[in-house]
């Protein structure tokens, strides 16, 4: 569950400790699933022009928000060569 008011995140009731870049990218996820982020449009809705990074600093925060909601980590899926995207275990 995301707090969007109080950038609170939690599973089955237990807080989980997100920076708020991770937070962001799970808010950004699950805003719409199934939909498919390329890595340049997370790098746009996190810092617009006002951080130089390469995409691949995107991989990185990914991995570190999946290892922070096991075992739901299995939700945020990678699509090779474009990005993410967020799906429950039983869709696809």
């Amino acid at each position: 569950m995301l707090d969007l008011n109080r950038f609170e995140a939690s599973l089955n009731g237990k807080r989980i400790d997100l920076t708020l870049t991770e937070f962001k990218l799970l808010q950004l996820l699950t805003k719409r699933p199934g939909w498919v982020y390329t890595r340049a449009q997370m790098l746009d809705y996190l810092w617009g022009n006002d951080k130089v990074v390469i995409d691949r600093t995107i991989d990185v925060h990914i991995k570190n928000l999946r290892d922070k909601i096991r075992p739901y980590d299995v939700c945020i899926k990678p699509v090779r060569g474009v990005g993410y995207k967020y799906s429950r275990e039983d869709e696809d």
